[in-house]
């Protein structure tokens, strides 16, 4: 089975039945952490989210000319963006979001990429997991874990992981037991959904689907609406129950795909986010008071087109957006070295151009918030020498 989830045609249909009859898009691992009360969160958007879209950069006079219909109204106007100061955005759905920022507990990250430019799922999503520039078989947090403090005392429970699939960036060394929730009795709609979805765009298989769902009364207004495709929500409900337990895991690890929108991007787009913000905002009250104590990464494994396309959606990019929150992170402004939508200012003419690599976010995460040493840090990302560690991402 594939760890990865984007639009894959008859290949992902084959690859992706067995987890899509469980938990859909959505995996979640949890690790053994430090003896600290220190949590650590990282969530994966699989399948490119359009950075453009969740972090607008309305303040940018290029923007509209690239992105026509899926520009977003300015805030204060009817659908708009939520500010973020003065030039960048919050995409509308992601309201619970906008209230962290707002109490200084989320920090929207724009213009950053992986160790990669490579604009393929496979190549770029492994290179986000392992943190390299390289294959390797072992995940970048899965190696952190070796280097916290107090690691090895046996004052935790250890790593496992709830889902079918433990995701690469969790793989490794240390160990990561495994559970998967009671498939039930029938296949459910969410299946059937995920069936459709990942094969719409074929010729053959795609129509030939739709119509033997429409036969068994599988309309379009039956089927679930992407926001409830997913267990996502369930899933970092969960996690914030296991992260806030006195002598539970101190790390997890939880992915959402379906992020890749190259066609009719606003409807999805909307719903997918609202997913994301509902499940991240589960994350916070189930962690009840060790939120104040915990940082969330949500990152991607590149972005998308500046332009938009004939089918109304976006390709495939470079660089994008992500999202530090939680009660431990300097939140309340928007991380960024703006490289400007303009002639000349895209990358190969096409992409957003990254200037952040995610790797220092990491980094950064991994020093002052887990209180790993330099050299459990270099062992956590090899290769990545001349990548600093971000400073200033949280509370002092």
């Amino acid at each position: 089975m594939t760890r990865h989830l984007p639009f894959l045609g008859r290949r992902g249909l084959l690859l992706g039945l067995a987890a899509g009859a469980v938990l859909g898009r959505s995996r979640l691992a949890l690790g053994a952490g430090p003896s600290g009360d220190s949590r650590l969160v990282v969530v994966l958007l699989r399948g490119a989210l359009d950075g453009l879209s969740a972090v607008q950069p309305y303040g940018d006079p290029a923007l509209s000319g690239l992105r026509g219909p899926l520009a977003l109204p300015d805030p204060g106007q009817d659908g708009g963006l939520l500010d973020l100061g003065g030039f960048f955005g919050l995409h509308p759905s992601l309201t619970r979001l906008h209230t962290m920022f707002r109490a200084g507990e989320a920090m929207p990250l724009q213009a950053v990429c992986g160790p990669t430019r490579s604009r393929s799922h496979f190549v770029a999503q492994d290179m986000m997991e392992t943190g390299a520039e390289e294959r390797l078989a072992s995940g970048w947090l899965n190696r952190a874990l070796a280097g916290l403090p107090g690691h090895g005392s046996g004052t935790t429970r250890p790593a496992f992981a709830i889902g079918t699939d433990l995701p690469l960036i969790m793989r490794g060394a240390e160990p990561v037991g495994m559970y998967a929730p009671s498939r039930p009795e029938r296949p459910s709609d969410e299946l059937y959904a995920r069936l459709l979805d990942i094969n719409h765009a074929d010729p053959m298989t795609g129509p030939a689907i739709a119509e033997g769902l429409r036969a068994r009364g599988f309309t379009a207004g039956i089927l679930p609406p992407p926001e409830q495709r997913s267990g996502f929500v369930e899933l970092a409900a969960a996690a914030g129950r296991f992260l806030a337990a006195p002598g539970g895991p101190r790390v997890a690890a939880l992915e959402i795909g379906g992020w890749d929108t190259h066609a009719g991007q606003a409807n999805r787009l909307r719903g997918m986010l609202g997913q994301l913000d509902e499940g991240l905002d589960a994350l916070r009250e189930r962690l009840g008071p060790a939120w104040s104590r915990t940082a969330v990464l949500v990152m991607t494994e590149f972005g998308r087109t500046a332009g938009i396309n004939g089918n109304l959606g976006t390709d495939h990019g470079t660089g994008s957006a992500a999202f530090l929150l939680g009660g431990a992170v300097a939140g309340g402004m928007v991380l960024a070295d703006w490289p400007g939508l303009g002639e000349g200012r895209l990358y190969e003419n096409r992409d957003l151009a990254p200037t952040l690599d995610l790797r220092a976010v990491a980094k950064g995460l991994l020093r002052d918030h887990l209180g790993l040493s330099p050299a459990a840090v270099a062992a956590a990302f090899p290769g990545s020498e001349g990548i600093e560690a971000k400073g200033g991402l949280l509370r002092t």
